[in-house]
């Protein structure tokens, strides 16, 4: 596997990659990489000649509420799950490398970047539709891979692609989950042992808006409000929000219907704050 901290580099790599043919996928992370990282990296290799992942953790998408400082950051043990999982491309880079000294282009994100986490974390999206457009400039692989822990980011990264005429398939994949139902995040490194005992509320709430689904209900005021009352049964939960919107549109949802929904939540526990989400579907 190479590691790389230059554009110039990189794009060295790909272009050597490009002319023996391969397919190449790009796996975007902000390292401390866990299984559900490495499920990405084992559906980008199903899939592709080339996987490159980077390891950046990008000081846009972090509001001035959120410690940028504090995000775990292990690249030693990053780089030896990757080479280990057979990855080509280690793209490592500074934020001198990626942000150029008064650098002020940003990519906007829309209306779907001021709702649900738009809404509670100003700012966040434009960082990341910016660094995903710069990541896909410098890459300029034929897949990106990106989880549907993050739904809206993945949501909005489709948008972008599509809106910007970018050359590039967004591939999704399923959320890895501990075996409590807990999805796997970086930030589950921040809990306490109570707190952790408790996170799991967030998927049991999402599960009893779908049980509701899936006995008929369709009216998605009583699937939110499913939700809600679950994550109040654990006085260490803050709610921000439980919405069930449209799945492709993020559009409050109303009624069930033959359109695929989703239930979206989001609670904070402690300092660290959890998101999660889940299909649903009518029974």
């Amino acid at each position: 596997m190479e590691q790389l901290g230059s554009k110039a580099e990189v794009r060295q790599a790909i272009a050597e990659a490009r002319r023996e043919d391969k397919r190449i996928a790009l796996v975007p992370t902000m390292g401390a990489l866990h299984d559900g990282h490495l499920s990405l990296v084992h559906a980008a290799r199903q899939r592709a000649d080339y996987v490159a992942v980077s390891v950046f953790v990008n000081p846009t998408q972090f509001g001035e509420a959120e410690d940028f400082a504090a995000y775990p950051r292990d690249l030693a043990r990053d780089l030896d799950l990757l080479g280990a999982e057979g990855v080509d491309l280690a793209f490592t880079p500074s934020p001198e490398v990626m942000y150029a000294p008064g650098a002020d282009v940003t990519i906007e994100p829309g209306r779907l970047g001021t709702v649900l986490e738009g809404a509670v974390r100003s700012g966040h999206f434009r960082g990341v539709c910016t660094i995903v457009t710069k990541l896909l400039s410098i890459t300029g692989p034929d897949l990106a891979f990106f989880g549907e822990k993050d739904y809206q980011q993945l949501v909005l990264v489709r948008r972008m692609v599509r809106d910007l005429d970018l050359p590039v398939k967004v591939v999704g994949a399923p959320t890895v989950r501990e075996c409590d139902g807990l999805a796997i995040s970086s930030r589950n490194a921040h809990l306490s042992a109570e707190e952790r005992a408790a996170a799991p509320v967030l998927y049991r709430a999402l599960r009893s808006a779908e049980t509701l689904a899936l006995g008929g209900e369709r009216d998605a005021a009583v699937l939110e409000d499913a939700m809600r009352s679950t994550v109040e049964s654990e006085p260490v939960m803050t709610l921000d929000y439980a919405a069930v919107v449209d799945a492709a549109s993020l559009e409050p949802s109303g009624e069930l219907g033959p359109k695929p929904a989703r239930a979206l939540i989001a609670a904070r526990i402690g300092r660290t704050r959890l998101i999660d989400n889940l299909s649903l579907e009518v029974g």
